[in-house]
């Protein structure tokens, strides 16, 4: 053993300012970075979630080697690949280090490995704040200290007061703390138009390896890599970031919850993925959306929406996220049991909203807020499919995603498995909210409005069951129990039609029947 030592910098942590290199020495200390096979394999993950954080990787490690460190860089070709423990482990047996050094990761199980191994070879192990996030896990903890419920709203306005931000003296600016109900205007029949397109980044040289090495391990993996242009690079995500504040920004706020046919991005941000990987610090997007308001180039309703949901429930569910853990991820508070029906994988299936969300999902990797919420979240948990599968499902097929934000967002907020913890209701809705919401319904053979019956919408037959299976629990909920006394409308005849015609769906599903 010598007095060297590793930063380790994950996958997920490729912020330029990452406090893992402070000090850090160029002569004797390196930078460990890790490719592992068992990541896109563990979790069946889309093609372009694997090239986006090896192609983001890979271009870091450019980064840092311009700046004079040396570099161990693990790739996805190298015998010690197999999976990120194996690979951590055959480092550390041969280069000895005193000490170890990363920032908190964003996945309990990976902390637990690095942990093990350091003990394993008796290194020092260094675990650091990370400083991309405006609330430390400590700080989160002291806020929940003594709470009996967890309200997001009120952790929203905790953070707003704490740093200053749309605050006027004590108050919030406009008066109010959030704009909500301004916030839920659907396209109507006219559509959204011609939305502006993202911008997109040409592969370059790295780029294009990783898509190659993507493709030659992972190739039976769901979605593909072509036409891949995400942003990869810290000065890529920037642009992202400058063309969502001059472009969709502006529009955002009252159209954040509408869908259409063949808009997968409209005016969403799609900078997750960025903020996730670390090419943008949350400062600098929250920054650079509340100075569109000084020059009136964004309404207030926009920045709000927008703020609440990077300050608000970005940090929100990361803090539940590492409060609950290890045990959340076994959360099934409505003991669902069903399987994740196949369609997920394919969208081959005649519910036109599922087929188009799923099929936007597999074709880019992305799908916005409502969409996973209320067409394929909702789906999921209405026909009761066991939530270990559908985070599962989750974490597999979106580019952003990291176990830190999806687990809770999923688990909590979609499949309320945790009992109300993250979110105080299920969020169900028949499929008359995805007509409201959106153009699906239009030529679809389902009518919204339907129960039962042939023509009846599955996302109708299953809200009206849901509500009839869980009666007892959520009759008196402050929050919910109004859809649930809309039961006393259903008399005995009806509901047993209701509970025949979901028991049917369930068994045709389950069948593989994709209708």
């Amino acid at each position: 053993m010598n007095d060297a030592g590793i930063a380790l910098i994950l996958g997920d942590q490729l912020d330029r300012r990452s406090p893992v290199l402070d000090c850090l020495r160029h002569d004797t200390d390196r930078v460990l970075m890790i490719e592992s096979r068992e990541e896109s394999q563990r979790v069946w993950s889309h093609k372009a979630r694997s090239a986006l954080f090896i192609a983001a990787m890979r271009h870091h490690r450019a980064w840092l080697e311009t700046q004079g460190y040396r570099v161990e860089y693990v790739t996805l070709d190298d015998d010690r690949a197999e999976s990120f423990a194996s690979a951590l482990d055959a480092v550390l047996r041969r280069r000895r280090p005193t000490w170890l050094r990363v920032v908190e990761p964003g996945e309990y199980d990976v902390g637990q490995a690095i942990d093990r191994a350091c003990r394993r070879h008796g290194i020092n192990l260094h675990v650091l704040d990370d400083p991309r996030f405006l609330c430390s896990t400590a700080e989160f903890a002291d806020w929940r200290e003594g709470r009996k419920t967890l309200v997001m709203e009120h952790f929203y306005r905790h953070m707003r007061r704490r740093h200053g931000i749309l605050m006027a003296d004590d108050g919030p600016i406009g008066g109010r703390w959030n704009f909500d109900q301004d916030n839920r205007r659907s396209f109507g029949r006219e559509g959204p138009g011609m939305p502006p397109a993202l911008p997109g980044f040409v592969p370059d040289l790295l780029t294009r390896g990783a898509l190659d090495a993507v493709q030659r391990h992972f190739p039976d993996n769901p979605g593909h890599t072509e036409g891949f242009d995400w942003p990869v690079t810290r000065e890529q995500a920037l642009a992202a970031l400058d063309d969502f504040i001059d472009r969709r920004l502006p529009a955002f706020g009252p159209y954040q919850d509408a869908m259409w046919t063949g808009q997968p991005f409209l005016h969403h941000s799609a900078l997750s993925a960025a903020l996730n990987l670390g090419l943008l610090d949350p400062r600098e997007v929250i920054d650079a959306a509340t100075s569109t308001l000084a020059e009136q180039r964004a309404t207030l309703q926009s920045v709000e929406g927008f703020v609440r949901q990077v300050l608000g429930w970005r940090e929100y569910v990361r803090g539940v996220y590492w409060s609950e853990m290890p045990g959340y991820l076994d959360c099934n508070a409505l003991q669902a049991q069903a399987d994740l029906p196949a369609f997920y994988w394919s969208g081959d299936t005649d519910m036109q909203c599922l087929r188009s969300v799923i099929g936007q999902t597999l074709e880019f990797g992305y799908a916005h807020h409502i969409q996973r919420l209320m067409v394929t979240g909702l789906f999921a948990l209405l026909y009761g499919v066991d939530p270990a599968q559908v985070h599962a499902w989750y974490l597999a097929v979106y580019v952003d995603a990291v176990e830190w934000v999806e687990a809770p967002n999923t688990l909590g907020m979609s499949q309320y498995a945790d009992g109300g913890l993250l979110a105080s209701k299920p969020y169900v809705a028949s499929g008359r909210y995805i007509q409201r919401m959106s153009n699906y319904c239009k030529g679809c053979r389902y009518a919204p409005d339907v129960r039962t019956g042939d023509k009846a919408c599955p996302f109708t037959t299953l809200y009206w069951d849901f509500l009839l299976r869980h009666e007892k629990r959520f009759a008196d909920h402050p929050r919910a129990g109004m859809q649930w006394r809309s039961l006393g409308r259903l008399d005995a005849g009806q509901r047993h039609a209701v509970r025949d015609a979901a028991n049917r769906l369930r068994r045709s599903i389950a069948g593989g029947r994709v209708d």
